[in-house]
Formats: C-alpha cells, structure tokens, sequence
C-alpha cells in the first residue's frame, strides 16, 4: 500500500514537471512571435545616410527649387547611379534650350548662389538670408528701392501718410513672377542693424518708433481715428480710410510671402505638352500673329527672330484693386528642324498695365513678343502656344520656314522690316528685345499704320562693294512707293542712316505718312551693286487708315 501510495505520489509529482516544462516551452514560443516592448532588443530598420555630396545638393543647392515629390522620389532612390541619373534629370526638366550643350538655367543658378553669398553674408552665409533666398529662387529683381541707412520717411498714403523714421529697408520689384503674380512687391528690413534684412510681413515692420508712444503717428493716428494698437492688432480700419492697395492687405501679404517660399513650377510645362497632345480646343481660342525674319550673324549662322503679336481685346484685362487693370500672356515656342531634331525652345511672359482712364486705349492697341535665335541654313519648323494668363484662352500657330545661307561672296539683304518704331540703340536697350545691329525695331506684323504716323524701313546689305574714291558704298538704293501700281515715291538712299561696314550695311528710314491718303501702298526697295552688277528687289505692302 505504502509502495502504491509512493508511486502515485511520484506519478502526479512527474505531470506536475512535465506540465510546466511544457507551459514555459509554449510560453516561449509564443514569446518568439511577438515584438519585444524593450526598444533596444528590436531589430533596427536603418536606412542608409545619403553621402555627403548627395545631402548637399538636396538640402544646400536646391533646396529652394526642388518639389516636394521631387525630394520624396531621390531620397528613396537605393544607388549612386541612380542619384546621378535623377540629378542629371532634375536640371534637364529646367533646361531651357536642351538641344544646347550648355543648361543656362542650372549656370544662372549657380550665379546666383554665388551671388547671394557675396552681396548678403551677415553672420549666416548670404544663400540663407531672406534676401538670399528671393535672389536665388526667383532672379534679379526688376527693380529695388533701398534705404541702407534708414531715417526720416514719409509714408504713402496707402501706408496710412504721416512721417516716421524706419530701420534700414529694401523693396524689391518684380514685373511678373510665375505663380506668385503681376507686380510684386517685396520689403526686406534690417531691424537689427546688422545687415541681416528679414522680409517684411506688414508694412509697418520698419516703422523705428512703431513702439513709442506719440511718435510716428499715421494720419488717422493724429486724427484720432484709430491708435498704434490697430497696427499690431491688423484692425486696419484707418488705412482703408486712406487707400490701403489690395496687395498690402494683411492676407494678401502673407499669400505673397506663401507663394514666394514655393519652389517655381517648371515654366510652361503645360504649353509644351499642349503641342504635343491633341490640339487646343478652347471655347475662345486665342487669335495671334507670328512672323519670322533674318539677319546674317557668321558664314554658317543666321539670326532668326520670331515676332508674335496679337490684339489686346483678345486678352482680359482685370484691376488687382490698385486701379491699375493688368493682362498678361504666357508664350512657349519650339524649334524643330526638317529631320526632327528639336533645334531650341523659347519661353517668356508679355503684359500690359494701364490706369482706367487709358485702358480704352490700351485695349485697341497690339502687344509684341520678339525672340532671337541663332540657326544653321536649312528648312524648319517652328510651333508657338500662347495663353492668356487670366482666361486660360490658348492659341496655337504652326510655321514652316527656310533658314537662307547667305554667301560671302554675293550681294545678299536681311528680311525687308516694316517697322512701328525704328530708332538708334541707346544704354536703355542694353539686353532688351527688339534690337538688331545698332537699331531698335518693334515690327508691324499687319502692315496697318494710322495717318500721320511714320512706316519705319529697316533692311541690312550685306557683301556690298567699296567705291576706293569716296568710300562709300558703291551700291545704289533706292525706295519706291506705289499705290493702285501708280508710283508715289521714288526716293535714293543717301548712306546718312545707321551703316556700318562695309560687311553688313544697314538702311534705316522712317517714312511719313501725313501726305498719304488712305489705302494699301506697296513699298520696294531697290538694291544695285555698281562693282558687280548684282541687283536685288525687296517688297512689302502696308496699309493707311485715317
């Protein structure tokens, strides 16, 4: 019995041991499939740091410019060849010639890095300042108003008028800024004195005595219309008495500041795909003229301009609230040569502002685009979209044309320009449009002049021979005006225009119309080089309105 006892007593001691062996090896298991609460037992997920080269470029270089899907897709990007591949990309999509060995846009950028941290280092390198930063993104100004040493300042009245005395300040001027807006105004105020100016997100931000009462009051301050409190508290009920601008507004400032901080879309990316897709069908296409003219540059190069102009009852106008009504279009062009090979690209914007009082006449009046591109002899093509900024309207104008050569060896001529403005160059013209030689050209692509106003001629000889007694050329031009094929004009050219050698002379007239009646003249300019004998007729045709 003792011995049954015994056995049984050793028989539920051994389940005992068992059962727990087999709880704790259970338990164990199961341990095995769950996430341990201790942080520091978990298996790490690292991901690898990007070299130091890759992190400069993403958040020193291009910091300003690049998208947010844009940051995202290179830093999940596993190799080297790929980053390389990605940043080759990334300044490609901002090219604006790619078929150029040369990307002027990541040049320019560079500059203006290097720029920024030359003209605004002030304790933190210059690329990070406020300054720096509107530099680099955005480009040179059109324009600044600056005040270095601060002082006396008489306030506008959209500022609230009165007189006070401000920090150093800075107002940059932007004509247009694509996806911040139509006349941009940016101050900069150095509060500090150090150099560091900070943008300003009100007005009254450079106001030194904004904080000291009695002083620098606005006019409705003096007039006991409001107190120093509305100006930090954005009451604004006073300013609004005086002509606060629409843009000076607490929310249309900060909205400013929002767009200024974003990186710029790649410019017209949406025209360019526009002539690639289906074509544009809008409820009121937009109407333009465009016209290709040429100029000999070298033996094998020639200069092509494209002049674009179209009728401003075609864009919409609208007033920002500043009284000034402003309309605006976006124009992107390519280049395409007769086997395919994309031979340039140009992209650029074209407005016009006028006071209600001369919007009437502004609205009858042209807006003119010219673009100059150096090409090869040979047949190509150019398509050109344009967009009204304001109504989306869009048209498009697809033209084939031949590059001619130009041989050194014969009397040759540019394209025959009938022009609206045609004068001599001076140091205003310096890196603006129309300007060809040393005159200043703005074409008529309708050929429609009022009576009274003058038809500018503009034509370039080029391989005219030298009379060796007098000098001069040994060419004879003369201009002759017909109208109904009845001569009206017959007039020689006296060599006192804008000639310049004997490689390339320029003829340069300016025709009054005040005697001419109404009607369609047609205008030939004869060319005759006595050495040679060679004779070469350019015409045109234009029309008087009374």
């Amino acid at each position: 019995m003792s011995k049954l006892k015994s056995w049984v007593s050793f028989t539920l001691v051994s389940l005992f041991v068992l059962s727990f062996v087999g709880g704790v090896h259970a338990q164990k298991e199961k341990d095995k499939d769950k996430v341990s609460q201790d942080p520091m037992s978990n298996p790490r997920k690292v991901t690898p740091e990007l070299k130091q080269a890759y992190k400069r470029w993403l958040e020193n270089d291009v910091a300003y410019i690049i998208t947010k899907e844009e940051q995202r897709a290179f830093k999940a990007l596993q190799t080297d060849e790929e980053r390389e591949n990605f940043i080759e990309n990334f300044w490609r999509r901002r090219d604006p010639d790619p078929d150029t060995e040369e990307n002027e846009y990541r040049e320019e950028y560079y500059e203006r890095i290097a720029y920024a941290n030359e003209k605004f280092t002030s304790g933190i390198p210059g690329w990070k300042t406020d300054r720096g930063r509107i530099y680099i993104t955005w480009g040179k100004p059109d324009g600044i108003e600056s005040h270095p040493s601060g002082g006396s300042y008489e306030r506008p009245s959209w500022e609230g008028g009165g007189s006070t005395s401000t920090y150093p300040f800075e107002t940059w001027f932007y004509r247009h800024l694509d996806g911040v807006g139509d006349g941009i105004e940016i101050e900069f105020v150095d509060p500090t004195g150090s150099g560091e100016y900070r943008i300003a997100r009100d007005a009254s931000d450079k106001d030194a005595l904004k904080y000291v009462p009695g002083a620098g009051l606005t006019l409705s301050e003096q007039m006991g219309l409001s107190s120093k409190v509305d100006r930090i508290t954005g009451n604004g009920q006073a300013r609004q008495i005086f002509g606060q601008r629409l843009q000076d507004t607490p929310f249309e400032r900060l909205t400013t500041i929002a767009n200024l901080q974003r990186p710029p879309q790649v410019k017209f990316s949406d025209l360019q795909s526009s002539l690639s897709d289906s074509p544009v069908i809008d409820k009121n296409p937009l109407d333009f003229d465009l016209r290709v003219d040429f100029f000999r540059q070298s033996e094998d190069r020639v200069i092509a301009t494209f002049t674009i102009q179209t009728d401003n009852k075609e864009l919409q106008f609208s007033d920002d609230g500043s009284g000034i009504s402003t309309a605006g279009m976006n124009i992107f062009g390519r280049i395409t040569a007769v086997s395919g090979k994309r031979s340039g690209i140009f992209e650029d914007s074209v407005t016009a502002n006028a006071t209600a009082q001369e919007l009437a006449e502004l609205i009858s009046k042209k807006s003119v685009y010219q673009k100059a591109v150096a090409l090869t002899p040979g047949t190509y093509k150019v398509d050109v979209v344009v967009r009204d900024v304001k109504s989306g309207n869009r048209g498009i104008v697809n033209k084939g044309f031949d590059v001619p050569r130009y041989d050194d060896k014969k009397l040759s001529t540019s394209s025959l320009i009938l022009a609206t403005k045609l004068r001599q160059t001076d140091e205003t013209d310096i890196g603006a449009r129309f300007v060809i030689g040393g005159a200043k050209v703005i074409p008529s692509l309708d050929g429609i002049f009022k009576r009274g106003s003058e038809v500018g001629l503009y034509l370039q000889v080029y391989n005219a021979g030298i009379d060796q007694t007098t000098l001069r050329p040994a060419v004879d031009v003369e201009y002759i005006l017909t109208k109904d094929g009845k001569q009206i004009l017959k007039q020689p050219e006296d060599w006192k225009g804008l000639s310049d050698s004997s490689q390339r002379l320029t003829l340069a007239r300016l025709l009054p119309t005040t005697s001419l009646e109404p009607g369609v003249y047609d205008i030939k300019v004869v060319t005759r080089d006595r050495t040679s004998g060679q004779v070469i007729e350019n015409k045109g045709s234009f029309t008087i309105t009374s």
